[in-house]
């Protein structure tokens, strides 16, 4: 089983290239990395986790210069997006990121994807609330002829352009797609209609909702053993690991407290004994 951590990464934090080599000394295997691009300060949607919304989100750094630090001073370590808002960036520009990140790793990277909770912050990237699942659909079936095609074209609701050149192409000709988000029929429709697997935020519940999945999988002639799911965010605890295990899950992601470095390295330490077991 693959452990890896996430953390909220700010300008008070802990920084990536310091984080990426201690996660390497402890036998990490790979890191998520989060995005808010802004807080909105008349925001009135409530927190997902509840109120008051912690400092980071307004002082996160973006995903993708972070993940790239990492992976330069720690090159074993899967990186990736835990989660990347979609349908507040351009598909064009995010598939040019995507496709180098995962070129310059050796094809070590996996995007996490999510929908969203922030209406103010969709608002500023002229993002409809109600809409925003369809824009990430769109946006990744967008990437994915991007990543694959040497003359790519998209003519979708939210998402157009004329046949385009586009390189770098990803290492493998495509960048691994995981849906962040709790179980459900939507969740699970999207995850087998463009993704490749599965980002339960927290883990909870995998044991009712991995029979459900993979139903569903059958059901539309899709191989079960295909998807990927990694929990994320988690607290890890021995029995939690052992379950997740015999649920067939090969990754899992730790969540790490947001801070500086004499209050990350002492969490990294206590986590790294559950590495040590693998």
């Amino acid at each position: 089983m693959r452990i890896g951590v996430t953390v909220f990464l700010t300008d008070q934090t802990i920084g990536p290239a310091e984080l990426g080599r201690a996660l390497a000394e402890r036998g990490f295997q790979s890191y998520y990395a989060p995005e808010h691009t802004h807080i909105p300060v008349s925001r009135a949607t409530p927190a997902p986790l509840g109120e008051p919304l912690p400092d980071y989100y307004s002082r996160t750094l973006d995903p993708f210069v972070t993940l790239a630090t990492v992976a330069a001073v720690a090159p074993g370590i899967r990186v990736g997006t835990g989660i990347c808002l979609v349908a507040q960036r351009d598909p064009l520009l995010l598939a040019k990121e995507t496709a180098t990140l995962d070129l310059l790793t050796g094809g070590n990277f996996d995007l996490g994807v999510g929908f969203g909770w922030n209406k103010e912050e969709m608002a500023d990237h002229g993002v409809v609330f109600g809409e925003r699942r369809d824009m990430v659909r769109e946006g990744v079936l967008a990437m994915r002829e991007l990543w694959a095609e040497d003359v790519a074209s998209y003519q979708g609701e939210h998402v157009r352009f004329e046949p385009s050149w586009s390189w770098p192409k990803p290492a493998a000709g495509a960048v691994p797609v995981l849906i962040g988000g709790a179980a459900g029929p939507k969740m699970f429709r999207a995850v087998l209609d463009y993704a490749d697997g599965w980002m339960p935020i927290g883990g909870r519940g995998l044991t009712q909702a991995l029979p459900v999945l993979r139903a569903a999988a059958e059901e539309i002639g899709r191989d079960p053993d295909t998807l990927r799911v990694v929990p994320f965010g988690t607290e890890p605890t021995p029995g939690k690991l052992e379950h997740y295990r015999n649920l067939g899950i090969e990754e899992i992601v730790f969540n790490v407290p947001s801070g500086p470095a004499d209050k990350i390295l002492p969490v990294l330490d206590d986590y790294a004994r559950y590495v040590e077991r693998e």
